[in-house]
């Protein structure tokens, strides 16, 4: 009599979409998969967090332009608590500062939305072995950045910021306000607020003040804009 073999362990995965119709439509493909088990979803990223913390999934599918908190500090949050959860964004962002900004969030994988059904369900597969996955595109961009050297001293200052964050913190450094911020960096005012506030939230300081003087201590400011 052959051994009985064990049944293949269903992965469980958190669908992390604000739009109402493309999140049913990849929760029916994902929950399709006898392999994939899909817990729950969540339409922005503060429930992302929360339904991660009570559901404990496998895999998290995250949009990156969520209500709230948007992905990347969902991403973050996450992985901070429970770093065996893989996070594989699926978003329609494909700038480079996105995607390393997930990287260094903590996401395994990064598709765009216009990849097909079967590369998601494979993908979400990958992350679940604890791989990770890109799309094509994104994939050649990950290696020549690997590739081009040694990081500069902007890249390894704060790596809890995102690359625009720090440039935002590198002017309030100079002692810029937010409308000359807006100005310099092509931004709307409502978001240099939010990144003001997700630096100050991510440097755990108060104000301006203390933010003014972390960046001056770590190197930044006049000289950091100047390179």
């Amino acid at each position: 009599m052959e051994p009985t073999q064990e049944p293949v362990p269903r992965l469980r995965v958190l669908v992390v979409d604000d739009h109402p119709l493309f999140r049913f439509g990849l929760c029916t493909v994902l929950a399709a998969e006898p392999s994939l088990d899909v817990i729950g979803e969540a339409a922005n990223g503060r429930d992302a967090v929360s339904a991660a913390r009570t559901f404990e999934p496998d895999v998290v599918v995250m949009d990156l332009h969520l209500p709230d908190i948007d992905g990347i500090e969902a991403t973050r949050q996450i992985v901070g608590e429970r770093p065996g959860t893989g996070v594989m964004v699926l978003t329609m962002f494909n700038d480079t500062e996105s995607v390393f900004a997930a990287m260094r969030a903590g996401a395994r994988g990064y598709l765009l939305k216009g990849s097909g059904q079967e590369e998601i369900v494979r993908a979400v597969h990958a992350v679940g072995r604890g791989e990770a996955i890109f799309g094509p595109d994104i994939a050649t961009r990950v290696l020549g950045f690997f590739n081009s050297g040694p990081m500069t001293q902007t890249d390894t200052v704060f790596p809890e910021l995102t690359s625009r964050e720090r440039e935002v913190l590198a002017l309030i450094a100079d002692g810029e306000s937010n409308s000359t911020i807006a100005r310099r960096l092509s931004l709307s005012p409502k978001t240099v607020r939010n990144h003001v506030s997700s630096i100050f939230t991510k440097l755990h300081v108060a104000d301006r003040a203390q933010a003014i003087v972390r960046a001056r201590k770590a190197g930044l400011g006049e000289t950091t804009n100047g390179q």
